[in-house]
């Protein structure tokens, strides 16, 4: 992989640097939770098949795991695993009491239902936010666990003292990992949000308004200039990898003298993504430990 480029910009979101600050408080916090209670939060990855994107970011995670000290297990199975194997290994490391989160790594080989098994892991070890208990609670505004993409947009945008209420919000892209959620995070925030998706007629008029536009759609360079508002802030989600590179949904030298702020891909959302997963494992373990 090759190594994030240097932010120079102001105009650009430096995800690794925003990370590295929350995985800094993580790191401190664990320790005191470690000292304190005795228990090591610990996270469970499940992977199945060989998809190279999904192998590099559960290797990440990892990584990140060890530098702030949560414990971290893996759990691999080839493509052609049974969906009923998945289920049961959620329901070992759903009574494993060491065990704090699990998470599932995404997308699942065809043949499995992702809405069946993210609803076999336990709500209070559901790190990602995806079984539907926490995402109902994220929908009636009592957010607990929410999906770590759209938390780490939220949590940029406290960090450059913007608030979302008032805002017209546009989220390209519908998809239950970032843009449903993203969207009712800041619709619980009092923004003015419109969801826009592949059924969309003439994209352009509508993110051509938006003070904040989210694009997660895997479309490679889908927005261009001519679909962003002057002084509008840029949120791309979206990650197409082509010959070995990794590339977003934004065309980022056409939008950039436009923006506001904009986050690269790579190097903006990701490290973001996975800060939050950190802080997410923390506090699931500081839950499971009140209730001993």
């Amino acid at each position: 992989m090759e190594p994030l480029p240097e932010v120079t910009d102001p105009r650009v979101i430096d995800g690794k640097k925003l990370a590295q600050g929350i995985e800094a408080g993580v790191k401190k916090d664990v320790e005191q939770f470690v000292t304190e209670t005795g228990i090591k939060p610990a996270l469970a990855t499940i992977l199945v098949g060989e998809h190279p994107p999904s192998k590099l970011y559960v290797k990440l995670k990892h990584w990140a795991c060890k530098r702030v000290g949560i414990a971290s297990e893996d759990h691999k199975f080839p493509a052609e695993t049974a969906q009923e194997e998945i289920i049961r290994i959620i329901e070992t490391l759903n009574s494993r009491p060491e065990i704090h989160g699990i998470l599932v790594q995404l997308p699942l080989p065809k043949h499995i239902d992702e809405r069946e098994v993210m609803m076999r892991i336990s709500p209070e070890k559901d790190v990602d936010g995806f079984n539907p208990l926490n995402m109902g609670k994220m929908l009636i505004g009592r957010e607990g666990f929410v999906p770590c993409t759209p938390k780490g947009i939220i949590r940029a945008l406290e960090e450059f003292n913007i608030d979302p209420q008032g805002k017209e919000v546009v989220v390209v892209g519908h998809s239950n990992v970032v843009g449903k959620p993203a969207a009712m995070m800041l619709l619980n925030r009092n923004a003015t949000v419109r969801i826009c998706h592949v059924f969309t007629t003439d994209l352009m008029s509508k993110t051509s308004k938006a003070d904040i536009l989210i694009v997660a759609t895997g479309v490679r360079g889908l927005i261009k200039a001519d679909h962003v508002k002057q002084g509008a802030i840029v949120f791309d989600v979206g990650i197409t990898w082509q010959d070995e590179r990794v590339y977003g949904d934004v065309d980022f030298d056409d939008v950039l003298p436009k923006v506001k702020l904009i986050s690269p891909v790579p190097g903006g959302v990701g490290p973001m993504t996975i800060a939050i997963l950190m802080e997410h494992t923390l506090m699931a373990a500081k839950m499971q430990g009140d209730e001993l």
